[in-house]
Order: structure tokens, then C-alpha cells, then sequence
């Protein structure tokens, strides 16, 4: 089976975080800056999206074509695209992903009467881009029963035939993100589709040791919760943050009826945290540490000089409790690493394609428009 990914803003993360979740089980292609096909035997679920961070829309492609004959395009989507029932008014969109975008309105409107002499009412859902959003997709219900986003994406001088499966729970981010109970720039302001995103590239299984030793407001913390994972440990040195972190595990609760397995909250000075945790118990450590003084003003030298000793000495102490080839998922500028190596992310089939993007030394950079905090992100290995 060929399932195709569309990706976030930032492509050399998404596809790390795909690669790291379908680790040996799969082929992975970036076809596009923002199109990874992957090739797989596993059957790929729907709710699958709602634990991938850096992908808007996932789907199966049924057929791949010679473009240019309209009839042989028309009865490939006819093939996977048209509902079994005319019972209520079916809705359907499509996009084009290539840089010789298609011609969708003459494909729409032959589908249209396709389906019209099937006896099926329908109405196209069109947009002013060739491609449609994952607002115009989940608001018209194209990954429904009465309703389909048809995905046309032109490689090779081929063009592949999907159909949507999913697109990300935008709504839910975004609730998560801007509705939870506990937020505190001071402590961080990780938005949960990041944390999503580093908790995949850690590999951990759900049956996996997980720590994040700068917990904040616990936004990794509640993502792992919501992912599936069972073993969860969050510390901060902060009394605020583990009671913003409690705060907002309850609002989890609540809001999206999960409750943590085996939940461990420590009040715990990073550097000194295997006071707390035995040598070589975690498999890997998800975090955002403090990244300095948000507003205000401050002498940068020295914030800078107080951070690199934070981060190194936390290292020092990480490097302790974390099991053999255990992972760290870490966001920083420049410490001492303590004798950790540093992994690329990227599998080596895609290292060299030409829209992945990685620092000199392997670390994936983070940001989003008008951002003033720009995140690069670092993969451990013990």
C-alpha cells in the first residue's frame, strides 16, 4: 500500500518524525517539499493524525496514471472516490500537488455528472488555491462517508490518485494549546504539535520510561498522556510548574477523558535529578528547558553563560539515568555533551534530498512567521 503525507511548515522535521515513528517497517520518499509517499504493508488508520505533529493530511493512494487522458483519470477516481449510497447530498473536493498544477474544474464537473446519472446528488467544494486547506476539508466532511477530498499529485511524469483519509485535529491544537487552564511563558510556551513531534522522534514504545525534566506547564507530559503512554515522569524546580503541570493533567482528564497509567510528578532541580531516578531507568528524555527571560531587560552574555552551565551539568546528569541507547529529544543552543552523540534524524535515503534542511551539525531548526524564540531541536543518543 502508498499512503502520501502532507507536511507542516517545517518538511526535514515532519519527515524525521515519520521516519522515526515507521522506523524499518517502510519506505519512505520526500517527492515534493512538502509530499512524503510511504510505502508500507501495514494498514495505516484514520486516528492516526492525532499523534503525528508535523503532518495536515494523510491519505491512500489507489492509482497511479498517465496524465493527459481525462476519461482514464475520470474512472480511476470513479473507482475510489464515489459513495455506495445516494441517500443525502455528497460532497467532494479535489487537490492538485505538482508544479504543473491540474485542471480540476473540467475533472470536477465531468465526476459531477458522473455521479448525477448514479443518481447521486453532489456539490463540488472548491477553494482559491489548486490545493484545499484542512479547515475547508474537516468543515465540509471530505474524510466522511458522504463526503471525499480526491488528492492528485504529479512525480515522475505520473499522476497519483488518493483519496484523504485524515486531516490534523486543528481545533483540538488549538484548544489544547490556547485553552488549557495553566500557560506561563516564563516556564515555556511549547505548542502541542511540537511536543507531539519530539515525543515520535524519541522512538519510545508506549511501554517506554519517558522524563521530561523541565516540565513547564506539562505540555509534553499531557501529549504523552494523550499519545498512549504509560510511564510518564515530569520534574521542574519550579513549585508553580508542577502544580500548573497537575492543573492541567486534570483538564485532560476532563476535556478528552484520559487518565495517566503510571504518572510521576518530582519537584526536582534538573541537575540534580538522579537523586530521584535510578541509573539507567529512562528510555528517553522528551524537554523544552528554560530558555532565558522572555521580555524585559537582561545582560544576554550572561543569560547565555547561565544557560550553557544549566544545559551541560543537566546533561551530565541525564547521561546517569538514561538507559543504554536511550534518546534525548532536546531543545538548546550549544552545551557540552557530556560524551552523548549526536543522531541524525533523517534516514539515510533521504539525507541528501534536496528539501531537507539540517544544521551543520545535525540538529533540525523550528520556528513559525514573526516568531522572535526560533527552536533548534537536538536528537541524543547514550
Amino acid at each position: 500500500m502508498k499512503y502520501f503525507f502532507i507536511l507542516g511548515s517545517n518538511p526535514t522535521l515532519s519527515s524525521a518524525e515519520l521516519a522515526a515513528i515507521f522506523d524499518n517497517t517502510s519506505k519512505l520518499s520526500l517527492i515534493q517539499t512538502n509530499i512524503v509517499i510511504l510505502e508500507t504493508d501495514q494498514e495505516i488508520m484514520a486516528n492516526i493524525i492525532k499523534k503525528i505533529g508535523g503532518t495536515i493530511k494523510f491519505g491512500l493512494i489507489h492509482d497511479e496514471i498517465n496524465p493527459g487522458n481525462t476519461n482514464e483519470v475520470l474512472n480511476a477516481i470513479a473507482g475510489f472516490a464515489k459513495p455506495e449510497s445516494s441517500e443525502a447530498k455528497f460532497m467532494f473536493g479535489l487537490s492538485s500537488y505538482g508544479k504543473n498544477k491540474t485542471n480540476l474544474k473540467p475533472l470536477a464537473m465531468e465526476f459531477k455528472k458522473l455521479l448525477k446519472e448514479s443518481g447521486i446528488n453532489s456539490r463540488w467544494v472548491i477553494s482559491r488555491e489548486p490545493t484545499l486547506s484542512s479547515v475547508v476539508v474537516e468543515q465540509n466532511k471530505l474524510t466522511t462517508d458522504r463526503g471525499v477530498e480526491i488528492t492528485i499529485i504529479q512525480f515522475n511524469k505520473k499522476l497519483l490518485l488518493g483519496k484523504t483519509l485524515a486531516v490534523q485535529p486543528f481545533k483540538e491544537l488549538s484548544f489544547r494549546d490556547y485553552g488549557r487552564p495553566a500557560r506561563d511563558d516564563h516556564s515555556g510556551m511549547l505548542p502541542p504539535k511540537l511536543a507531539q513531534i519530539m515525543i515520535n522522534l524519541s522512538g519510545a514504545t508506549k511501554a517506554s520510561v519517558i522524563l521530561d525534566p523541565f516540565c513547564g506547564s506539562g505540555t509534553i507530559i499531557t501529549e504523552a498522556l494523550l499519545m498512549g503512554y504509560g510511564h510518564i515522569i515530569g520534574a521542574d524546580i519550579s513549585t508553580k510548574a508542577i502544580s500548573d503541570t497537575k492543573t492541567n493533567i486534570a483538564w485532560i482528564e476532563q476535556n478528552f477523558k484520559s487518565r495517566p497509567v503510571n504518572l510521576k510528578l518530582l519537584n526536582s532541580d534538573a541537575t540534580q535529578i538522579s537523586k530521584h531516578l535510578a541509573p539507567n531507568s529512562v528510555d528517553a528524555i522528551i524537554t523544552e528547558p528554560y530558555l532565558g527571560p522572555q521580555r524585559g531587560l537582561f545582560n544576554l552574555e550572561k543569560i547565555i553563560r547561565e544557560l550553557e552551565r544549566l544545559y551541560s551539568k543537566s546533561l551530565v546528569e541525564f547521561k546517569k539515568i538514561l538507559k543504554p541507547n536511550g534518546k534525548i529529544i532536546m531543545i538548546w543552543p550549544s552545551p557540552d555533551l557530556a560524551g552523548l552523540k549526536i543522531i541524525n534524524p533523517i534516514p539515510k535515503n533521504l539525507q541528501t534530498n534536496i528539501f531537507i534542511k539540517l544544521t551543520s551539525r545535525q540538529t533540525i531548526i523550528y520556528g513559525r512567521e514573526q516568531q522572535k524564540v526560533w527552536r533548534e531541536i537536538m536528537v541524543l543518543e547514550k
